[in-house]
């Protein structure tokens, strides 16, 4: 299984989002600016990819959202 990776960074926070595309399940990080992380796994429709435009999410790595995963990446 090869999970996509998208990311938008608010004012306030950034949110990682992990997605698999074939389950349409995902785990979503959101990340403060003061650096406290948390987590929540999500389950999405197969409308997700035209959500995620809509809301400027931009796809991202996995290198990134598992330093953050690990709390190595703070």
């Amino acid at each position: 299984m090869i999970h996509e990776y998208f990311k938008r960074d608010f004012d306030d926070f950034i949110i990682i989002l992990q997605l698999n595309p074939e389950t349409y399940s995902g785990v979503e990080l959101n990340i403060s600016k003061d650096k406290s992380i948390s987590k929540r796994e999500l389950q999405f429709d197969e409308d997700i990819y035209e959500d995620l435009s809509e809301d400027k999410f931009e796809r991202s790595s996995p290198i990134e959202f598992n330093l953050y995963l690990k709390g190595v990446a703070v």
